[in-house]
């Protein structure tokens, strides 16, 4: 009898220790079908002998969502500040927290080309990165490395094309008196351009003391409108370069999208990012046969002021006349 008992008592165990992976097996199989049926995560906890084991199961992949709106309701945008002006008219067609000072990252390059051009400088003089060039306040890379040598005018496409941040510096340390001058033209021309909520540190836009309101950076884009060099580099899809001691080309491509998708008729663009500043996209674009200037700053999402742009874009079309827009300025 205690032979049996003893046997059986065995034999529940062995049963038991069985049934855990099964148990285990079940639960993941019931979490996928939970998983398929709603929501974009779900945990499941089982146990494994005495240790507990998570598994955090992704529904699907990210898909990008589509944006239904088209255009007859006003605009609700990403960008914490916006404004859109219709650059025949002066009139504002859309105003979001348009006062508000901000770090505008590389936006800053618009006011470094202007200051570097009204200097008349040699476009085809070579200059060199050099150590000094290097990002060492945020540690974003680049292609150019130190000593590549370019001249003054590819650095400048660079630097509004692809927003290569050593090219603007090596713009602003080759400007005569330095960087210091530099900085203090930017300043000065700001001021020059009405532009009374704005302070330039650097050339780059990568230190966050650069800042400004989507008041004053409409002036700015609209005075960078007048530089043809601006607008004809500024608006490449994108450029082969070749660097001094390579052998091969090297491509470089816009930083805005919207002027790679090439379904925009765009006459001048910038973008700029870093964490203070958020996702920040100034443009001059022409819509429904109107020249706008737009100006989106402080977006969070990596393609949020794409479809902010495009939803004024729509706005703009559906509404078809800039006197009817008029009347529907966004505080």
């Amino acid at each position: 009898m205690k032979k049996f008992a003893r046997r059986l008592f065995l034999f529940y165990i062995a049963v038991m220790l069985s049934a855990a992976p099964m148990a285990a097996h079940a639960a993941i199989k019931k979490s996928h079908k939970q998983v398929s049926s709603g929501s974009k995560y779900k945990a499941v906890k089982y146990k494994s002998g005495s240790r507990k084991v998570h598994h955090r199961l992704r529904a699907h992949r990210a898909v990008a969502t589509v944006d239904h709106y088209d255009g007859s309701t006003l605009p609700k945008l990403a960008s914490a500040k916006a404004l859109v002006i219709n650059q025949l008219t002066g009139e504002t067609v859309y105003a979001k927290n348009t006062d508000l000072p901000t770090p505008i990252a590389s936006v800053t390059k618009l006011m470094t080309a202007m200051v570097m051009l009204d200097a008349h400088l040699p476009m085809d003089d070579l200059l060199y990165i050099s150590e000094e060039d290097v990002d060492y306040l945020k540690g974003t890379s680049s292609r150019l490395r130190v000593g590549t040598t370019l001249t003054r005018g590819e650095l400048l496409q660079l630097a509004l094309m692809a927003s290569e941040n050593r090219a603007a510096s090596a713009l602003g340390r080759n400007y005569p008196g330095g960087l210091t001058a530099f900085v203090a033209a930017m300043n000065h021309k700001a001021q020059a351009l009405g532009m009374s909520s704005s302070r330039f540190v650097d050339s780059t836009g990568l230190d966050s003391n650069n800042v400004s309101t989507a008041e004053d950076l409409a002036k700015m884009v609209s005075a960078a409108y007048h530089y043809p060099e601006i607008r004809q580099v500024s608006t490449l899809p994108s450029q082969e370069i070749t660097l001094y001691g390579r052998s091969n080309p090297i491509n470089f491509v816009n930083t805005n999208a919207l002027v790679r998708a090439g379904n925009w008729v765009i006459g001048l663009s910038k973008t700029g990012f870093i964490n203070e500043a958020g996702r920040c996209l100034v443009m001059q674009a022409e819509i429904s046969g109107q020249p706008m200037i737009i100006v989106l700053l402080d977006s969070v999402g990596k393609m949020s002021r794409i479809g902010d742009a495009n939803r004024i874009r729509k706005w703009v079309e559906h509404n078809d006349t800039t006197a009817s827009l008029g009347d529907h300025v966004h505080g």
